[in-house]
C-alpha cells in the first residue's frame, strides 16, 4: 500500500484537533505533524480547521502502523481495524 495516500474519512470518523489533543493527551504540534506524517488528518484549505481521522489517530497511538495501512487501504471491515472502530463506538 502506498503510504502517501491519505486515509479516507467518513463523517462519523472525524474529529476535531482539539478532541484529537484532548483524547491523546499530546500537543497540537505532535497531532499536526502525525497527520502529516502518517496522513490521518486533512484541511480542505490553508486556514480551514484540522479534521482527523479518530480511529486512525488511535491506531498511531498505539503503533499499530499495520491496521493504519489496512485501513489507508479501505480494508475497514478487517478484525484489526474493527477493533480500534469498536473500541470508540464508531458504528458502520
Amino acid at each position: 500500500m502506498d503510504s502517501n495516500l491519505p486515509i479516507l474519512m467518513r463523517k462519523c470518523d472525524v474529529i476535531g484537533l482539539k478532541l484529537a489533543i484532548h483524547r491523546s493527551g499530546k500537543s497540537g504540534r505532535t497531532i499536526r505533524n502525525w497527520c502529516r506524517l502518517h496522513g490521518i488528518g486533512r484541511q480542505s484549505s490553508p486556514g480551514a480547521p484540522l479534521e482527523v481521522s479518530a480511529p486512525a489517530l488511535e491506531m498511531v497511538l498505539h503503533g499499530d502502523m499495520e491496521a493504519l495501512e489496512l485501513l489507508r487501504g479501505g480494508n475497514r471491515d478487517h478484525l484489526r481495524v474493527r477493533h480500534y472502530f469498536d473500541h470508540l463506538g464508531i458504528a458502520e
